[in-house]
């Protein structure tokens, strides 16, 4: 089974289970695993590691709307190289950073393959979760889609220093914090904005719910376009290679312009929640994008 059916047969046991982070009193808590054969292409050096990592578990924390607080991390590889150890957490230590949090120390220990598991806390007193949506709100995005995609790229063509340099990502804390009071669900999009679109329906108690997306609204990054000539493969970079962590969010109508006020980050608007199945440009949506152990 992949990584999703997985977590739904898990879902009677766990019922608490779902959301980005689980809530522990004030606290969101989230823990994440990376391996080296399928999230560290070939050219990924040890700092872009410890940022990517970190901030993939910073990221859920960013998700819930909730505060940074701290992050740590093991280590596991074949052996230890203290310059790649150091730099590892470098970058761990320094988007932590990034958004006012604090690496706080983790575990090293011997594995056959680079591998790295994280755990990230935060604080809110007023958690966004994902079953939020109604008919009516909007459907929003941070920033722009496809930078990984546009990373992986330039690592195959040799372009390493391209490849790092997009591979660090900023972690979209202070947004999350600056639209928990606006936001009725939200997730971010590391499974790609197409399979959070479903993932968002999916969590909502309202049956029969869908969106209605416009292709054109979604943002696309700069590097896409830098990095494929082919329409068809900036598409799928955008909308299913997933690896971005942007935030995927539903806000009511009447709250858009005032959410966008207060985010740091640019929002775009790209349709609305609607009845019946997720549609782009009046097709169907495929749920498909990045998972653990899906072929």
């Amino acid at each position: 089974m992949d990584e999703r059916e997985a977590l739904a047969r898990l879902a009677d046991t766990l019922p608490g289970a779902g959301d980005d982070c689980a809530v522990v009193g004030d606290r969101v808590l989230t823990t994440d695993m990376l391996h080296e054969t399928t999230d560290f292409p070939a050219g990924v050096d040890r700092y872009t590691a410890g940022w990517r990592a970190v901030g993939a578990s910073l990221s859920d924390v960013a998700a819930m709307g909730a505060d940074a607080e701290a992050a740590v991390a093991a280590y596991g590889a074949p052996r230890f190289d203290p310059d790649e150890v150091h730099d590892f957490v470098r970058g761990a230590r320094e988007v932590c950073e990034a958004v006012e949090g604090e690496y706080v120390g983790g575990d090293l220990d011997s594995h056959d393959e680079f591998t790295v598991a994280t755990t990230a806390l935060g604080r809110t007193d007023d958690p966004i979760r994902r079953g939020g949506a109604e008919r009516g709100d909007a459907v929003c995005v941070t920033g722009a889609f496809g930078r990984s995609a546009a990373a992986v790229r330039a690592f195959e063509t040799g372009d390493v220093e391209r490849g790092n340099e997009l591979f660090r990502f900023t972690p979209r804390v202070a947004a999350g914090v600056a639209l928990q009071p606006y936001a009725t669900a939200m997730m971010d999009s590391s499974d790609g904005l197409a399979r959070s679109l479903h993932q968002l329906v999916e969590a909502s108690d309202v049956s029969d719910l869908g969106m209605d997306i416009t292709e054109s609204y979604v943002p696309v990054a700069d590097a896409v376009r830098e990095a494929f000539d082919d329409p068809e493969r900036r598409r799928e970079a955008a909308l299913f290679f997933g690896e971005d962590f942007e935030l995927v969010f539903t806000v009511a109508s009447d709250d858009v312009e005032a959410a966008r006020a207060a985010s740091p980050t640019p929002i775009a608007v790209i349709g609305n929640v609607t009845w019946d199945g997720i549609r782009m440009d009046g097709e169907p949506l495929p749920d498909r994008g990045y998972g653990h152990g899906e072929e």
